[in-house]
């Protein structure tokens, strides 16, 4: 594969990273209630087991889930912004020396760290762990979280492999 080849596919890869968290985004505003739904039931924890011990965590001020479901929109929305202005600067400079290539990807970074806070701390640590999503046989996204949260280690060590100048092979 060529320098310029892995040039490219480090583009694709953040590109298509800012495609998935658009459509997430968009999903979250077009059918605001159902994804709402999901957030309501996994703070208000009534789907958990029976008996848990761990209910005093639970949330069921409807503000509350309100709020965290804006937040999480919004940090989708973010992710997805810093994606595709990462793709534009990486896609202006795929062809120049490799400092100013490296230096484009800033927003890749700043992108895949927003990604982690919602899917990896979002929903596997404070959902899945702290408000006990994982017991829940309908409200469950612990294994799409970390199915996100894989995917997206894998794009973001893709990205930071520190690019050489450009030879002609």
């Amino acid at each position: 594969m060529s320098d310029l080849t892995l040039r490219y596919l480090k583009v694709l890869v953040v590109a298509l990273s800012a495609a998935f968290g658009t459509f997430i985004f968009l999903g979250n505003l077009m059918d605001y209630h159902s994804n709402y739904q999901f957030v309501q039931h996994v703070l208000s924890m009534d789907t958990t087991f029976e008996g848990n011990a761990l209910m005093w965590r639970a949330i069921t001020d409807p503000t509350a889930h309100t709020i965290a479901y804006i937040g999480i929109i919004i940090a989708e929305g973010l992710f997805s912004l810093f994606g595709w202005i990462a793709a534009g600067n990486m896609l202006r400079n795929v062809k120049k020396d490799a400092k100013t290539f490296n230096n484009s990807k800033t927003f890749a970074y700043i992108a895949y760290m927003v990604a982690f806070c919602i899917w990896f701390f979002g929903f596997a640590i404070v959902g899945a762990e702290w408000f006990a999503m994982w017991q829940s046989q309908v409200w469950n996204g612990q294994q799409v979280a970390f199915n996100i949260t894989e995917v997206m280690i894998g794009f973001v060590i893709l990205v930071s492999l520190r690019d050489g100048e450009l030879t002609d092979r």
